[in-house]
Protein backbone atom coordinates (compact mmCIF):
# COMPACT_ATOMS: atom_id res chain seq x y z
CA UNK A 1 0.00 0.00 0.00
CA UNK A 2 1.11 3.53 -1.08
CA UNK A 3 2.39 5.56 1.94
CA UNK A 4 -0.05 7.98 3.21
CA UNK A 5 0.84 11.20 2.13
CA UNK A 6 1.51 14.25 5.01
CA UNK A 7 3.54 15.93 6.93
CA UNK A 8 5.89 14.98 10.32
CA UNK A 9 5.74 18.75 12.03
CA UNK A 10 5.49 18.33 15.75
CA UNK A 11 2.62 19.27 17.46
CA UNK A 12 4.74 22.31 18.70
CA UNK A 13 5.31 23.67 15.32
CA UNK A 14 1.90 23.22 13.69
CA UNK A 15 -0.03 24.05 16.91
CA UNK A 16 0.27 27.66 16.40
CA UNK A 17 -1.73 27.18 13.12
CA UNK A 18 -4.29 24.92 14.45
CA UNK A 19 -5.09 26.71 17.27
CA UNK A 20 -5.48 30.80 15.71
CA UNK A 21 -6.06 29.94 12.11
CA UNK A 22 -7.57 26.27 11.99
CA UNK A 23 -9.69 26.23 8.56
CA UNK A 24 -6.27 27.69 6.63
CA UNK A 25 -4.75 24.32 8.24
CA UNK A 26 -6.90 22.13 7.35
CA UNK A 27 -7.18 23.67 3.92
CA UNK A 28 -4.08 24.24 3.10
CA UNK A 29 -3.48 20.30 4.62
CA UNK A 30 -6.85 19.33 2.18
CA UNK A 31 -4.65 20.80 -1.09
CA UNK A 32 -1.28 19.62 -0.84
CA UNK A 33 -2.29 15.81 0.22
CA UNK A 34 -5.72 15.10 -0.51
CA UNK A 35 -8.88 13.95 1.14
CA UNK A 36 -6.92 11.93 3.78
CA UNK A 37 -3.43 12.62 5.11
CA UNK A 38 -1.63 12.48 8.14
CA UNK A 39 0.38 14.87 10.09
CA UNK A 40 3.01 14.17 12.60
CA UNK A 41 4.30 10.87 13.57
CA UNK A 42 4.40 8.30 16.70
CA UNK A 43 1.51 8.18 16.74
CA UNK A 44 0.27 9.98 14.05
CA UNK A 45 -2.78 11.88 13.79
CA UNK A 46 -4.93 11.30 10.53
CA UNK A 47 -7.41 13.80 8.98
CA UNK A 48 -10.50 12.21 6.60
CA UNK A 49 -12.88 13.99 4.47
CA UNK A 50 -13.36 10.54 2.07
CA UNK A 51 -16.74 9.58 2.97
CA UNK A 52 -16.31 5.80 2.03
CA UNK A 53 -13.47 5.74 4.88
CA UNK A 54 -15.70 7.81 7.22
CA UNK A 55 -18.50 5.38 6.52
CA UNK A 56 -15.61 2.33 7.44
CA UNK A 57 -14.85 4.27 10.62
CA UNK A 58 -18.23 4.86 11.27
CA UNK A 59 -19.89 1.12 10.89
CA UNK A 60 -16.20 -0.58 12.44
CA UNK A 61 -16.86 -2.39 15.69
CA UNK A 62 -16.37 -0.05 18.70
CA UNK A 63 -13.83 -2.52 20.04
CA UNK A 64 -11.27 -1.41 16.78
CA UNK A 65 -11.13 2.11 18.74
CA UNK A 66 -10.16 3.59 22.06
CA UNK A 67 -10.50 7.29 22.95
CA UNK A 68 -7.43 9.02 25.00
CA UNK A 69 -7.10 8.50 28.44
CA UNK A 70 -7.50 12.28 30.02
CA UNK A 71 -4.90 13.56 32.67
CA UNK A 72 -6.45 15.13 35.75
CA UNK A 73 -4.78 18.15 34.13
CA UNK A 74 -6.56 18.28 30.85
CA UNK A 75 -8.86 20.93 29.47
CA UNK A 76 -11.61 18.33 29.03
CA UNK A 77 -11.36 16.87 32.36
CA UNK A 78 -11.31 20.10 34.54
CA UNK A 79 -14.24 21.45 32.58
CA UNK A 80 -16.71 17.86 32.55
CA UNK A 81 -14.82 15.92 35.10
CA UNK A 82 -13.16 12.48 33.95
CA UNK A 83 -16.77 10.51 33.76
CA UNK A 84 -18.35 12.40 31.36
CA UNK A 85 -19.58 10.63 28.51
CA UNK A 86 -17.60 12.43 26.04
CA UNK A 87 -14.47 11.20 27.77
CA UNK A 88 -15.49 7.62 28.52
CA UNK A 89 -14.71 4.45 26.78
CA UNK A 90 -15.42 0.85 26.23
CA UNK A 91 -18.46 -0.89 28.75
CA UNK A 92 -18.59 2.46 30.56
CA UNK A 93 -19.22 4.68 27.64
CA UNK A 94 -22.04 1.89 26.67
CA UNK A 95 -24.21 2.13 30.15
CA UNK A 96 -23.95 6.11 30.43
CA UNK A 97 -24.77 6.72 26.44
CA UNK A 98 -27.83 4.02 27.33
CA UNK A 99 -28.72 6.00 30.53
CA UNK A 100 -28.75 9.42 28.98
CA UNK A 101 -30.80 8.69 25.67
CA UNK A 102 -34.21 8.50 26.88
CA UNK A 103 -34.20 12.49 27.27
CA UNK A 104 -33.88 13.22 23.79
CA UNK A 105 -36.39 10.79 22.16
CA UNK A 106 -39.99 10.77 21.51
CA UNK A 107 -42.51 12.31 23.67
CA UNK A 108 -39.86 13.84 25.56
CA UNK A 109 -38.34 15.84 22.81
CA UNK A 110 -42.12 17.25 22.03
CA UNK A 111 -42.17 18.57 25.81
CA UNK A 112 -39.22 20.57 25.13
CA UNK A 113 -40.96 22.98 22.42
CA UNK A 114 -43.01 25.16 23.94
CA UNK A 115 -40.53 25.25 26.72
CA UNK A 116 -38.07 26.65 23.71
CA UNK A 117 -40.22 29.27 22.31
CA UNK A 118 -41.69 30.91 26.01
CA UNK A 119 -37.63 31.26 27.25
CA UNK A 120 -36.58 32.68 23.45
CA UNK A 121 -39.50 35.46 24.19
CA UNK A 122 -38.49 35.70 27.72
CA UNK A 123 -34.87 36.89 26.45
CA UNK A 124 -35.85 38.87 23.50
CA UNK A 125 -38.19 41.28 26.06
CA UNK A 126 -35.20 42.96 26.97
CA UNK A 127 -34.32 43.98 23.35
CA UNK A 128 -34.99 47.27 22.31
CA UNK A 129 -35.78 49.13 18.68
CA UNK A 130 -32.62 50.67 17.49
CA UNK A 131 -30.80 49.29 20.44
CA UNK A 132 -27.53 46.93 18.95
CA UNK A 133 -27.43 43.84 21.00
CA UNK A 134 -24.23 41.55 20.94
CA UNK A 135 -25.49 38.23 18.99
CA UNK A 136 -23.40 35.65 20.58
CA UNK A 137 -24.11 36.65 24.49
CA UNK A 138 -27.75 36.63 23.49
CA UNK A 139 -28.22 33.33 21.69
CA UNK A 140 -26.27 32.20 24.70
CA UNK A 141 -28.40 34.08 27.25
CA UNK A 142 -31.51 31.82 25.23
CA UNK A 143 -29.56 28.54 25.56
CA UNK A 144 -28.48 28.74 28.35
CA UNK A 145 -32.08 29.22 30.08
CA UNK A 146 -33.26 26.81 27.78
CA UNK A 147 -30.66 23.95 28.92
CA UNK A 148 -31.13 25.00 32.54
CA UNK A 149 -34.76 24.59 32.08
CA UNK A 150 -34.57 21.79 30.46
CA UNK A 151 -31.15 19.98 32.08
CA UNK A 152 -32.40 20.79 36.10
CA UNK A 153 -36.15 22.08 35.46
CA UNK A 154 -35.38 25.15 36.77
CA UNK A 155 -36.39 28.51 35.49
CA UNK A 156 -35.96 30.85 39.03
CA UNK A 157 -34.19 30.83 41.92
CA UNK A 158 -30.97 31.72 43.54
CA UNK A 159 -29.45 28.90 42.53
CA UNK A 160 -30.50 28.99 38.61
CA UNK A 161 -29.45 32.78 38.83
CA UNK A 162 -26.16 31.88 39.96
CA UNK A 163 -25.51 29.02 37.77
CA UNK A 164 -26.51 31.02 34.89
CA UNK A 165 -24.06 34.25 35.81
CA UNK A 166 -21.09 31.25 36.32
CA UNK A 167 -21.79 29.23 33.46
CA UNK A 168 -21.68 32.44 31.40
CA UNK A 169 -18.51 33.87 32.88
CA UNK A 170 -16.49 30.78 32.59
CA UNK A 171 -17.26 29.88 29.11
CA UNK A 172 -16.62 33.59 28.11
CA UNK A 173 -13.44 33.19 29.34
CA UNK A 174 -12.55 29.56 27.83
CA UNK A 175 -13.82 30.75 24.81
CA UNK A 176 -10.96 33.23 23.11
CA UNK A 177 -8.11 31.98 21.19
CA UNK A 178 -5.97 32.80 23.67
CA UNK A 179 -7.57 30.44 26.23
CA UNK A 180 -7.39 28.08 23.84
CA UNK A 181 -3.97 27.59 24.33
CA UNK A 182 -4.79 26.21 27.83
CA UNK A 183 -6.24 23.14 26.55
CA UNK A 184 -4.41 22.48 24.29
CA UNK A 185 -1.28 22.73 26.58
CA UNK A 186 -2.05 21.56 29.88
CA UNK A 187 0.87 22.75 31.27
CA UNK A 188 -0.08 26.24 30.73
CA UNK A 189 -2.41 25.67 33.62
CA UNK A 190 -1.00 27.30 37.08
CA UNK A 191 -2.83 28.33 39.28
CA UNK A 192 -1.03 31.71 40.63
CA UNK A 193 -4.26 32.72 42.53
CA UNK A 194 -7.84 34.44 41.78
CA UNK A 195 -6.10 37.29 40.01
CA UNK A 196 -4.37 34.70 37.38
CA UNK A 197 -5.94 33.70 34.13
CA UNK A 198 -6.06 29.79 35.82
CA UNK A 199 -6.60 30.48 39.20
CA UNK A 200 -9.66 32.44 38.44
CA UNK A 201 -11.02 29.36 36.00
CA UNK A 202 -10.47 27.10 38.85
CA UNK A 203 -12.55 28.93 41.48
CA UNK A 204 -15.70 29.92 39.25
CA UNK A 205 -15.30 26.30 38.22
CA UNK A 206 -15.74 25.10 42.07
CA UNK A 207 -18.47 27.35 42.63
CA UNK A 208 -20.41 25.80 39.68
CA UNK A 209 -19.23 22.04 40.83
CA UNK A 210 -21.03 22.71 44.22
CA UNK A 211 -24.05 24.35 43.23
CA UNK A 212 -24.48 21.40 41.17
CA UNK A 213 -24.09 19.01 44.11
CA UNK A 214 -26.03 21.17 46.22
CA UNK A 215 -28.86 20.35 43.29
CA UNK A 216 -28.24 16.97 43.30
CA UNK A 217 -28.50 16.33 46.72
CA UNK A 218 -31.92 18.58 46.76
CA UNK A 219 -33.60 16.18 44.24
CA UNK A 220 -32.09 12.91 45.80
CA UNK A 221 -33.52 13.64 49.08
CA UNK A 222 -37.16 15.14 47.35
CA UNK A 223 -37.20 13.20 44.10
CA UNK A 224 -39.41 14.09 40.81
CA UNK A 225 -40.43 10.74 39.58
CA UNK A 226 -42.86 12.50 36.87
CA UNK A 227 -40.28 15.33 36.45
CA UNK A 228 -39.48 16.05 32.48
CA UNK A 229 -36.42 17.65 33.23
CA UNK A 230 -33.60 15.44 32.36
CA UNK A 231 -31.85 15.31 35.98
CA UNK A 232 -34.92 13.60 37.43
CA UNK A 233 -34.87 10.91 34.53
CA UNK A 234 -31.41 10.48 34.89
CA UNK A 235 -31.47 9.80 38.74
CA UNK A 236 -33.93 7.59 38.74
CA UNK A 237 -32.73 5.62 35.47
CA UNK A 238 -31.22 2.11 36.45
CA UNK A 239 -28.32 -0.04 34.44
CA UNK A 240 -28.83 -3.55 33.11
CA UNK A 241 -27.68 -4.39 37.07
CA UNK A 242 -29.93 -2.17 38.78
CA UNK A 243 -27.76 0.67 39.74
CA UNK A 244 -27.90 4.40 39.40
CA UNK A 245 -25.58 6.76 38.36
CA UNK A 246 -23.10 7.87 41.29
CA UNK A 247 -23.33 11.96 42.81
CA UNK A 248 -19.91 12.28 40.86
CA UNK A 249 -21.40 10.38 37.19
CA UNK A 250 -24.25 12.37 37.55
CA UNK A 251 -22.48 15.97 38.10
CA UNK A 252 -19.93 15.25 34.98
CA UNK A 253 -22.60 14.49 32.74
CA UNK A 254 -24.98 17.30 33.93
CA UNK A 255 -21.53 19.26 32.90
CA UNK A 256 -21.31 18.15 29.98
CA UNK A 257 -24.73 18.71 28.69
CA UNK A 258 -24.54 22.32 30.23
CA UNK A 259 -21.34 22.96 28.53
CA UNK A 260 -22.07 21.22 25.22
CA UNK A 261 -25.85 21.71 25.33
CA UNK A 262 -25.44 25.77 24.68
CA UNK A 263 -22.27 26.90 23.63
CA UNK A 264 -22.09 25.22 20.77
CA UNK A 265 -26.11 25.92 19.67
CA UNK A 266 -25.52 29.43 20.57
CA UNK A 267 -22.72 29.30 18.15
CA UNK A 268 -25.13 27.81 15.34
CA UNK A 269 -27.56 30.43 16.30
CA UNK A 270 -25.72 33.29 15.63
CA UNK A 271 -24.47 31.79 12.60
CA UNK A 272 -27.56 31.38 11.39
CA UNK A 273 -28.98 35.17 11.96
CA UNK A 274 -26.02 36.29 10.20
CA UNK A 275 -26.69 34.73 7.46
CA UNK A 276 -30.18 34.99 6.67
CA UNK A 277 -29.61 38.78 7.24
CA UNK A 278 -26.28 38.60 5.09
CA UNK A 279 -28.12 37.24 2.02
CA UNK A 280 -31.90 39.25 1.22
CA UNK A 281 -32.73 35.98 -0.88
CA UNK A 282 -32.73 33.68 1.93
CA UNK A 283 -34.42 36.22 4.42
CA UNK A 284 -37.06 36.59 1.77
CA UNK A 285 -37.79 32.86 1.14
CA UNK A 286 -37.39 31.80 4.97
CA UNK A 287 -39.62 35.17 6.11
CA UNK A 288 -42.16 33.76 3.37
CA UNK A 289 -42.10 29.79 5.25
CA UNK A 290 -42.84 31.41 8.58
CA UNK A 291 -45.26 34.15 7.80
CA UNK A 292 -47.55 31.95 6.50
CA UNK A 293 -47.80 30.18 9.84
CA UNK A 294 -48.62 33.16 11.48
CA UNK A 295 -47.45 34.04 14.97
CA UNK A 296 -49.04 31.10 16.75
CA UNK A 297 -47.96 28.24 14.87
CA UNK A 298 -47.54 25.11 16.56
CA UNK A 299 -43.56 24.70 17.66
CA UNK A 300 -43.90 21.06 15.99
CA UNK A 301 -45.19 21.95 12.88
CA UNK A 302 -42.10 24.67 12.70
CA UNK A 303 -39.48 21.70 13.34
CA UNK A 304 -40.72 20.34 10.10
CA UNK A 305 -40.91 23.66 8.10
CA UNK A 306 -38.51 22.46 5.01
CA UNK A 307 -36.85 25.80 4.10
CA UNK A 308 -36.55 26.25 8.02
CA UNK A 309 -34.84 22.96 8.14
CA UNK A 310 -32.76 23.74 5.22
CA UNK A 311 -31.21 26.72 6.68
CA UNK A 312 -30.06 24.93 9.74
CA UNK A 313 -28.95 22.14 7.41
CA UNK A 314 -26.74 24.65 5.88
CA UNK A 315 -25.48 26.47 8.42
CA UNK A 316 -23.95 23.75 10.23
CA UNK A 317 -22.31 22.02 6.95
CA UNK A 318 -20.60 25.71 6.31
CA UNK A 319 -19.30 26.37 9.00
CA UNK A 320 -19.77 23.29 11.54
CA UNK A 321 -19.30 24.37 15.26
CA UNK A 322 -16.66 21.26 15.80
CA UNK A 323 -14.23 21.06 12.69
CA UNK A 324 -13.71 17.25 13.26
CA UNK A 325 -15.72 14.59 15.16
CA UNK A 326 -14.61 12.81 18.14
CA UNK A 327 -11.03 11.08 18.88
CA UNK A 328 -10.50 7.36 17.39
CA UNK A 329 -7.13 5.77 18.58
CA UNK A 330 -6.67 3.02 16.29
CA UNK A 331 -6.00 -0.79 18.29
CA UNK A 332 -4.57 -2.57 15.67
CA UNK A 333 -3.94 -1.81 12.05
CA UNK A 334 -6.65 -0.79 9.72
CA UNK A 335 -7.13 -0.93 5.44
CA UNK A 336 -9.89 0.81 4.06
CA UNK A 337 -10.17 2.17 0.76
CA UNK A 338 -7.12 1.63 -0.09
CA UNK A 339 -5.60 2.98 2.96
CA UNK A 340 -3.62 1.30 5.53
CA UNK A 341 -3.40 3.01 8.83
CA UNK A 342 -0.85 1.73 11.49
CA UNK A 343 -2.23 0.41 14.93
CA UNK A 344 -2.26 3.65 17.20
CA UNK A 345 -2.69 6.24 14.52
CA UNK A 346 -5.05 9.12 16.17
CA UNK A 347 -8.07 9.51 13.99
CA UNK A 348 -10.27 12.52 12.73
CA UNK A 349 -12.81 12.74 10.79
CA UNK A 350 -13.52 15.85 9.78
CA UNK A 351 -16.18 17.65 9.59
CA UNK A 352 -15.06 20.86 7.89
CA UNK A 353 -13.26 19.32 4.63
CA UNK A 354 -15.97 17.07 4.30
CA UNK A 355 -18.61 19.58 4.21
CA UNK A 356 -16.57 21.34 1.50
CA UNK A 357 -15.84 18.56 -0.81
CA UNK A 358 -16.87 20.38 -4.36
CA UNK A 359 -18.22 16.78 -5.27
CA UNK A 360 -20.60 16.61 -3.06
CA UNK A 361 -21.43 20.88 -2.70
CA UNK A 362 -20.70 22.27 -5.48
CA UNK A 363 -19.83 26.02 -4.34
CA UNK A 364 -18.99 25.12 -0.95
CA UNK A 365 -17.71 28.58 0.53
CA UNK A 366 -21.62 29.55 -0.69
CA UNK A 367 -24.62 29.57 1.83
CA UNK A 368 -27.25 27.42 -0.27
CA UNK A 369 -30.09 26.26 2.26
CA UNK A 370 -31.62 24.95 -1.27
CA UNK A 371 -28.89 22.09 -1.54
CA UNK A 372 -30.95 20.40 1.57
CA UNK A 373 -34.09 20.45 -0.82
CA UNK A 374 -32.61 19.23 -3.42
CA UNK A 375 -30.50 16.17 -2.40
CA UNK A 376 -30.59 13.85 0.83
CA UNK A 377 -27.18 13.57 1.74
CA UNK A 378 -25.82 10.31 3.68
CA UNK A 379 -24.87 10.17 7.44
CA UNK A 380 -20.92 9.90 5.98
CA UNK A 381 -21.42 12.88 3.73
CA UNK A 382 -23.20 15.12 6.03
CA UNK A 383 -21.81 14.68 9.98
CA UNK A 384 -22.21 17.70 12.03
CA UNK A 385 -23.22 15.41 15.04
CA UNK A 386 -20.53 13.00 14.38
CA UNK A 387 -21.50 9.20 13.80
CA UNK A 388 -21.32 5.74 14.76
CA UNK A 389 -21.14 4.70 17.85
CA UNK A 390 -19.89 8.33 19.59
CA UNK A 391 -22.42 10.47 17.63
CA UNK A 392 -23.99 13.10 19.65
CA UNK A 393 -27.12 12.00 21.87
CA UNK A 394 -28.24 15.41 21.67
CA UNK A 395 -28.11 15.81 17.61
CA UNK A 396 -32.30 15.81 17.79
CA UNK A 397 -32.71 18.19 20.53
CA UNK A 398 -30.27 20.71 19.32
CA UNK A 399 -31.40 20.74 15.69
CA UNK A 400 -35.09 21.69 17.29
CA UNK A 401 -33.70 24.43 19.16
CA UNK A 402 -31.84 25.95 16.90
CA UNK A 403 -35.48 25.81 14.35
CA UNK A 404 -37.81 26.75 17.02
CA UNK A 405 -35.04 29.61 18.62
CA UNK A 406 -34.66 31.29 15.22
CA UNK A 407 -38.12 30.74 13.95
CA UNK A 408 -39.32 32.68 17.29
CA UNK A 409 -37.33 35.59 16.47
CA UNK A 410 -38.00 35.95 12.87
CA UNK A 411 -41.03 36.07 13.55
CA UNK A 412 -41.56 38.96 16.37
CA UNK A 413 -38.61 40.76 15.24
CA UNK A 414 -36.92 42.50 12.09
CA UNK A 415 -33.41 43.07 12.32
CA UNK A 416 -30.26 44.29 10.81
CA UNK A 417 -26.54 43.59 10.54
CA UNK A 418 -24.08 46.87 11.07
CA UNK A 419 -24.16 49.10 7.95
CA UNK A 420 -20.08 48.60 7.91
CA UNK A 421 -20.21 44.76 7.22
CA UNK A 422 -18.76 44.81 3.56
CA UNK A 423 -17.34 41.17 3.91
CA UNK A 424 -18.54 37.85 4.72
CA UNK A 425 -17.48 36.98 8.41
CA UNK A 426 -15.03 33.82 9.10
CA UNK A 427 -15.07 31.54 11.99
CA UNK A 428 -12.44 32.41 14.73
CA UNK A 429 -11.46 29.97 17.41
CA UNK A 430 -13.60 29.88 20.61
CA UNK A 431 -12.19 26.97 22.71
CA UNK A 432 -12.28 23.95 21.07
CA UNK A 433 -15.02 25.12 19.21
CA UNK A 434 -15.30 27.88 16.11
CA UNK A 435 -17.54 30.01 15.95
CA UNK A 436 -18.58 33.54 14.81
CA UNK A 437 -16.67 37.05 15.67
CA UNK A 438 -17.36 37.37 19.31
CA UNK A 439 -18.35 41.46 18.03
CA UNK A 440 -20.58 40.56 15.58
CA UNK A 441 -23.80 42.57 16.57
CA UNK A 442 -27.06 43.26 15.40
CA UNK A 443 -29.92 45.88 15.64
CA UNK A 444 -33.68 45.15 16.46
CA UNK A 445 -35.76 47.71 14.17
CA UNK A 446 -39.34 46.82 14.91
CA UNK A 447 -41.76 44.44 16.03
CA UNK A 448 -43.28 42.29 13.24
CA UNK A 449 -46.67 41.84 12.72
CA UNK A 450 -47.94 38.11 11.57
CA UNK A 451 -48.65 37.28 7.82
CA UNK A 452 -51.66 34.74 8.42
CA UNK A 453 -52.53 33.95 4.88
CA UNK A 454 -50.37 31.54 2.98
CA UNK A 455 -47.67 33.19 0.52
CA UNK A 456 -45.90 31.76 -2.09
CA UNK A 457 -42.82 30.42 -2.03
CA UNK A 458 -41.44 31.28 -4.89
Amino acid sequence: MPTLPGSNTPFWQRAPKLILRPLDYFEDNYRRYGSVFQVGEKPPSIYVADPAVIQAIFQADAAQFHIPSQSPGSGLTFLLGNQSLLLLDGERHRRHRRLLMPPFHGDRMRAYGDVICTLTKQAMASWQPGTAFNVRAAMQDITLRVILKAVFGLGDGDRYDRLRQLLSTLLEGLGTPFSAFFIFFPGLQKDWGPMSPWGRFVRIKSEIDALIYAEISDRRQQPYPDGTDILSMMISARDAQGEPLSDGELHDELMTLLVAGHETTASALAWSLYWVHWLPEVNERLHQELDAGGLSADPLADANLPYLTAVCQETLRIYPVAPTTGIRILNQPMTVAGYEFPSGAVLFPNIYLLHHREDLYPEPKAFRPKRFLERQYSPYEYVPFGGGHRSCIGSAFALMEMKLVLATILRHWELELPEGLRRPLKPVRRGLTLAPPGNLRMTPLAQRAAQRQALPLG
